[in-house]
């Protein structure tokens, strides 16, 4: 009897170890926990509206994969606000299409504690123009704030992937106009750009703009600026979006026009990007959603046919001919002049065969008839060009129109329609002499 109770005890003993251990193995079975940016995001009742919006873009997964990943976590608080902005009632009445961009841009794809911040800006996830990602400002001067209003207000939540930092207001991704008003260098600008109606132009979203942006100390160096801006202030836009590893050394049209014809703005590569010949591009590709703002340290002009000469290095001999002959006030003048532009090597051939070594022997009685058999009065652009006999101010030239343009049956033109704010310059490969008298 002893030994059936004994066994009974053991057996008893045995199923329960059993039991216990399959409850043991059935607890360390449970998938491990993990803390992502979206379980963070999950964990916190005050992410409940980012959850969803997260949720509905499909961005919570990504957001849980490995990488590292900063994120700028606007709280409930934040999108009640931006609901209200855009009047509606909540993540229901915005679309999928409409939420990815918004939720990117809270995105960086690097991981970014607060103690390695720095003031300026940084690329989002959030797609621009051209493959390029949307710039935001980051000012960590007295606290962190990001596009100049919205305040961090909690940092340095870590996750498995990256990290989190806590925002009072939601971010929307920025037009031009938006990145202008927002960034406290380009006060001067924003304000021209307001007097002029210019705002809303580069608030356009379906707009592509590149924008060379004179900082508020590149006014000031100006000093008085002219009465009427609206063509200074065009002259610093592009109609398309050109970042700086698109840049190459050449012409490029404004939106500043001289009689239905985009002015040219002379771009130099090879010197970092200066423009006109002295104009600094002092920080390139801040990114908007409809283009691109680059930061230039002057105010440009738009220029007269003498001034596109001499912001190129090519006509630098034609220029020191132009001031010795003592017509650069009068090519600076209301115009419109058409310019024939002879090049440096052109005016060394010039000199070669005059048996010359320079400008320097050649008198301005000797220049001035040279250079005016290179000016035609009018505006007058490669199309309007057309085969026969042109009167300049210094005689007629014959002009032929066919594989390219060519005078006086040997000098082409390698370069047309720079356009200038009073003419326009084509260059040409030789020096056009006076008809013989």
């Amino acid at each position: 009897m002893k030994t059936k109770m004994q066994f009974l005890l053991f057996g008893a003993l045995m199923t329960s170890g059993v039991m216990l251990s399959s409850c043991e193995k059935d607890d360390t079975n449970d998938t491990p926990k993990t803390n992502t940016i979206t379980d963070v995001v999950l964990a916190n009742p005050d992410f409940t509206t980012l959850k969803a919006a997260l949720v509905k873009t499909g961005l919570d997964k990504t957001l849980m994969e490995p990488g590292t990943f900063t994120v700028f976590a606007p709280t409930n608080a934040a999108f009640t606000a931006l609901f209200t902005q855009l009047n509606v009632s909540g993540i229901a009445d915005l679309s999928s299409d409409a939420l990815t961009p918004i939720l990117l841009y809270h995105v960086l794809g690097t991981k970014a504690v607060s103690t390695s911040l720095q003031s300026g800006y940084v690329s989002t996830l959030s797609m621009g123009k051209g493959d390029k990602k949307v710039s935001l400002k980051v000012t960590v001067a007295s606290g962190v704030k990001l596009n100049g209003t919205v305040n961090v207000t909690q940092a340095d939540i870590m996750a498995s992937n990256g990290v989190v930092h806590v925002i009072d207001k939601v971010l929307l991704p920025p037009t031009i106009a938006d990145i202008a008003v927002f960034d406290g260098s380009f006060t001067t600008l924003v304000s021209a750009l307001v007097a002029n109606n210019l705002v809303e132009t580069l608030s356009n979203t379906a707009g592509t703009f590149t924008v060379f942006a004179p900082t508020n100390a590149a006014f000031t160096a100006f000093g008085t600026l002219p009465t009427n801006l609206k063509p200074v202030l065009l002259y610093h836009v592009l109609g398309k979006v050109v970042y700086s590893d698109q840049i190459a050394t050449g012409y490029v049209g404004t939106l500043s026009n001289y009689m239905d014809n985009p002015i040219s703005l002379y771009i130099d590569k090879t010197t970092g990007g200066k423009l006109n010949g002295s104009v600094n591009v002092t920080a390139a590709d801040i990114v908007g959603t409809n283009g691109v703002i680059h930061v230039i340290d002057k105010v440009l002009v738009p220029p007269t046919v003498v001034d596109l000469a001499i912001a190129n290095p090519s006509l630098s001999t034609l220029v020191d001919a132009v001031v010795k002959a003592e017509l650069a006030a009068t090519l600076s003048g209301a115009g419109p002049f058409t310019v024939f532009a002879p090049t440096n090597a052109a005016f060394t051939s010039l000199f070669t065969s005059l048996n010359v070594t320079g400008i320097a022997n050649l008198t301005a009685v000797q220049l001035s008839p040279i250079l005016l058999t290179h000016v035609v009065s009018g505006n007058v652009r490669s199309s309007a060009l057309t085969t026969g006999s042109v009167t300049t101010l210094g005689g007629t030239i014959q002009v032929a129109v066919g594989d390219g343009v060519t005078i006086n049956g040997s000098t082409k033109v390698v370069l047309a329609d720079i356009q200038g704010s009073n003419g326009v310059v084509h260059v040409i490969d030789k020096v056009l002499l006076p008809p013989a008298r």
